[in-house]
């Protein structure tokens, strides 16, 4: 009975964060929690209970997009791949994974982004995946020269998408093959 209940937590969870997410893509940041329940399908008492607060609720929109982000990581790592690079590499093609690509209608709101920005904990979250990234990034055996372009790049991708600035097609194919040819090789890309 303990799984059926925590699965039936799990599925609420995610039909709250994905009510959300239309809610928010409906009304606004300033969407009330009344307008997210009743998209996700449930009262007001059962989204409180999975989140306390409006804040609450965006951190877990974050958290969830975090998780999908390094999910698409770890399908991207190749076994076979024992070469400098590979983390980076799996990490590059997942920024270019449709599945975790931050075109939603919800991320590309700049009232959402500002929302999100004006709560604590999402900036903490935000921090702490940064440090965690570059850090796992940095022992992935490439010269701290090519990963911090690397990052650097993908940093950007993400924020012109969120700015409502994406590059098309042909940039992205074209980003995402530049960034892969920086991990194919370790040694320093300029003698400084």
């Amino acid at each position: 009975m303990a799984t059926a209940t925590h699965r039936d937590a799990v599925r609420t969870r995610k039909a709250l964060l994905d009510g959300a997410a239309r809610a928010i893509t409906r009304h606004g940041a300033a969407v009330s929690l009344d307008a997210v329940a009743r998209e996700a399908g449930v009262s007001k008492g059962g989204l409180l209970h999975h989140f306390r607060s409006k804040d609450a609720l965006l951190a877990g929109m974050v958290e969830e997009w975090m998780a999908r982000f390094d999910a698409a990581v770890q399908r991207h790592l190749d076994p076979g791949d024992l070469r400098p690079g590979r983390l980076c590499r799996a990490h590059i093609r997942a920024t270019f994974d449709d599945d975790v690509d931050l075109d939603d209608e919800v991320w590309r709101d700049p009232a959402v982004i500002t929302a999100l920005l004006g709560v604590p904990e999402v900036l903490r979250q935000a921090r702490e995946f940064d440090l965690r990234s570059r850090r796992q990034l940095s022992a992935d055996g490439l010269h701290p020269q090519r990963v911090e372009l690397i990052v650097g790049a993908l940093d950007g991708l993400v924020m012109r998408q969120l700015f409502g600035n994406p590059p098309d097609a042909a940039e992205r194919a074209a980003l995402a093959t530049l960034l892969l040819a920086l991990t194919e090789r370790s040694d320093p890309l300029v003698a400084i």
